[in-house]
């Protein structure tokens, strides 16, 4: 296990910057996930943290070492692309033994650690196959198994469930953080599925324009997101007014709640509010009426179009959203069990 540090890496490709002033801190041991839009540079400091790309400015250091001249072969980093890039004339048994045979391990040894990495990875059926013969999850877990067995001190995952359909995905992104776990290596999974990177990381890194605009686990990016690009970038949220009141608080959907700031009387600003967030009360006349109701299992989401905020989205429990439908009149308000207003910024 090893810990990582990019510092203040800078890298632009002609007049395009892809990564700008961009710093961050991996602890051992940790699967850290990058997650942003397309072009927001999470591919390329991948690239750069692997030795592929050279930064034009700023140093990556592993266990505070600066691996500025060290080339890719010499870094010790197992990596998995998002095609796999498995030797085609090789066997599942022999891709995995290829990293091992290039460090020259004893046949012995490596023997035992193939069988290890066949044994984890689920692919007792497939080891004599060749990538032809294999399905997208069987060449990602011999892909996985490849880049695990040389015993890396840092793994790179670069958007490797891409070309997988949804179900295998998911069983796949469970099995990728099972071995994760196992194996206790440090790990960068870039990804542009929130989904993905919430269900499976330690902290998650959400990027803008190759910059880093929040770093933090899961559920506190989810629940306090550090401006609005990372609030409409994760999940669904509604953007609503938020008034201050006479005592500091702040006047959100009908209801009072304190801040993280606060208010002076009459203040506006703009408060992320989630769609579980919001409870849906039937009034005839009201200020809303239902747009679409669409059952999720579980819950159901409810599109409203509001008289003065406009489109609102509420998931309401499927067992309290029996009776609402389309053109029916409502009012919106805040979940009595809401605390406190996430505020992202004036409005």
């Amino acid at each position: 296990m090893a810990t990582v540090e990019l510092i203040g890496i800078r890298k632009a490709f002609g007049p395009s910057v892809a990564l700008e002033d961009f710093s961050l801190s991996i602890n051992s041991g940790e699967l850290v996930c990058l997650l942003g839009p397309s072009g927001c540079g999470k591919t390329t400091a991948l690239r750069i943290l692997a030795g592929f790309e050279r930064p034009d400015g700023g140093s990556v250091e592993v266990d505070g070492r600066d691996l500025a001249d060290d080339p890719p072969e010499k870094r010790q980093f197992g990596m998995v692309f998002q095609d796999y890039s498995l030797f085609p004339n090789m066997t599942a048994r022999q891709n995995i033994d290829f990293g091992l045979k290039v460090q020259k391990r004893p046949a012995a040894e490596r023997a035992t650690i193939i069988e290890r990495m066949i044994e984890v990875t689920g692919l007792q059926e497939q080891v004599d196959k060749y990538p032809h013969q294999m399905s997208g999850g069987q060449k990602q877990r011999v892909a996985l198994a490849r880049a695990i067995a040389t015993s890396p001190k840092v793994l790179l995952l670069d958007e490797p469930l891409s070309a997988l359909d949804a179900k295998v995905r998911e069983t796949l992104r469970d099995e990728i953080r099972r071995l994760q776990l196992e194996i206790g290596v440090t790990t960068v999974f870039v990804t542009h599925d929130q989904h993905e990177a919430l269900a499976i990381a330690d902290r998650v890194g959400v990027m803008s324009n190759g910059r880093l605009e929040q770093l933090a686990p899961p559920q506190e990016l989810y629940e306090n997101p550090a401006n609005e690009f990372v609030a409409s970038f994760i999940g669904t949220v509604n953007k609503l007014p938020a008034v201050g009141t006479d005592d500091g608080r702040w006047q959100v959907l009908g209801r009072s709640v304190p801040a993280s700031v606060t208010s002076s009387a009459g203040e506006a600003n703009t408060a992320a509010v989630r769609p579980e967030q919001i409870a849906l009360d039937p009034v005839p006349g009201g200020p809303a009426h239902v747009v679409s109701v669409s059952f999720l299992g579980p819950m159901t989401r409810v599109i409203l179009q509001d008289d003065e905020l406009g489109r609102v989205v509420a998931d309401i429990i499927s067992a309290d959203a029996t009776g609402l439908v389309p053109g029916q009149d409502v009012r919106a308000r805040l979940r009595d069990d809401v605390s406190e207003a996430v505020l992202i910024g004036p409005r």
